[in-house]
């Protein structure tokens, strides 16, 4: 595309999200049946939908529907509360099936948790009820051109007035809510909801990555959008006190990478089983029969079994953690576990989309089977946060006690 513009003329502000009444999921067994029973639809269509950049409209629509997207509203607020552990695996269920849409709503989970953290009682009821309803919420934070991920430039004035534009906009486009960081006349930063349709308010579907293709992450634009200052979180002040904000961010980010992890060994798995030829040395009638290659997918399983045990400990710290209050300490170790978790299904889901087709040989290259879409969607998801770090802050952590940073990403 040639400029803003031209990206604004082809994009798809015209396809509204439907507001269809969406179940409400009682307890962690049914979330987990509703995530399998997306992810056999999902899985269906994924490949193909990857190559055309075919954007999952029906598969979101069946995700909310489904009741999947209150699952971690609080019972007190009418919604299942699912424990984080489930959480989790929903989100692996599905993005071993296709992690774009894995993507799409793990923002909304992570505004939710910001949600009952920071806003007010009547804001919680609102927000929580309208997600119960079906509406889904899209993420407006990232901007392209500052500092670093935590530098704003979109304001938002006393009388209400927004103007700003964003990057990396996940969910926004299938959005009823979006979700804009903004600074307000204080320099404090707020988290305002807009509705769909709100004049000012335009999303711009040019994510151009090479994987994660069809999450729609792109642009989104602000211009003197009017905001409702009933719908205004000061979310700034969930830094004043211990918070699991971070953790709960990473846990599901870690969760889609062991997606996508399951999605490339399981595809390795059918491929060496029903295409692949064995190499002439190995003296076998099937490639399944290569001991180098029962040896690889061997070491495969290992690490994705390591990867996910991470990831079931670190949702039961979280669970552990929450079901108290909150001190420094119990925020830190929840944040730790996690980090923990994030540094293994991110080398799984890398080492496992790139050793798929060192195991199944050339013909698995082929755009038929469009196979290298799991390495493409594993480097992509990778880095939203650079895994370096994660190693830092648990090495600061177990050697000297030091406790991490608080922001979304640990």
């Amino acid at each position: 595309m040639s400029s803003l513009a031209d990206a604004i003329v082809q994009s798809d502000l015209d396809i509204a999200p439907l507001l269809l009444p969406a179940q409400v999921l009682r307890n962690d067994a049914q979330a987990i049946k509703a995530a399998h029973e997306l992810a056999q639809v999902a899985r269906l269509q994924a490949a193909k939908r990857d190559q055309q950049r075919k954007l999952p409209w029906s598969e979101i629509e069946q995700f909310t529907r489904s009741g999947l997207g209150s699952i971690s509203i609080p019972r007190e607020y009418g919604g299942p509360q699912v424990s984080f552990v489930t959480l989790a695996e929903v989100f692996a269920i599905i993005s071993a099936a296709d992690p774009a849409l894995g993507q799409i709503p793990q923002n909304q989970f992570g505004i939710l948790n910001l949600v009952l953290g920071s806003a007010t009682e009547a804001q919680k009821r609102q927000l929580f009820k309208s997600v119960l309803d079906g509406w889904r919420i899209g993420n407006a934070g990232p901007e392209r051109g500052t500092k670093n991920t935590l530098e704003l430039k979109a304001r938002l004035t006393a009388d209400g007035v927004l103007n700003g534009q964003k990057f990396y906009s996940t969910g926004a486009l299938f959005a009823h809510w979006v979700a804009v960081k903004a600074l307000n006349d204080d320099g404090k930063q707020v988290l305002a909801f807009i509705r769909r349709g709100t004049p000012g308010l335009r999303i711009v579907d040019d994510w151009s990555g090479f994987g994660q293709r069809t999450t729609a992450s792109g642009t989104l634009l602000l211009n003197n959008v009017q905001v409702d200052p009933d719908l205004v979180v000061d979310n700034w002040r969930i830094n004043d006190t211990p918070n699991i904000q971070g953790a709960v961010s990473q846990l599901i980010q870690a969760a889609i990478d062991a997606g996508i992890a399951r999605g490339a060994v399981d595809d390795a798995i059918d491929f060496v089983k029903t295409r692949a030829r064995p190499w002439i040395d190995a003296k076998v009638e099937r490639a399944s029969d290569d001991l180098y290659v029962i040896a690889d997918i061997g070491k495969l399983k290992i690490e994705l079994h390591a990867a996910e045990a991470l990831l079931r400990k670190a949702g039961q710290v979280l669970d552990e953690v929450s079901a108290a209050p909150l001190t420094a300490e119990s925020a830190a170790r929840a944040s730790i576990a996690v980090a923990e978790a994030k540094v293994l299904t991110t080398e799984i889901s890398l080492l496992a989309s790139e050793k798929l087709f060192e195991l199944t040989g050339s013909r698995a290259t082929l755009a038929e089977f469009n196979l290298d879409r799991h390495w493409r969607n594993a480097r992509v998801h990778t880095l939203h946060d650079p895994v370096r770090w994660k190693y830092h802050a648990v090495g600061a952590y177990r050697l000297n006690g030091t406790l991490p940073n608080r922001h979304s990403w640990i």
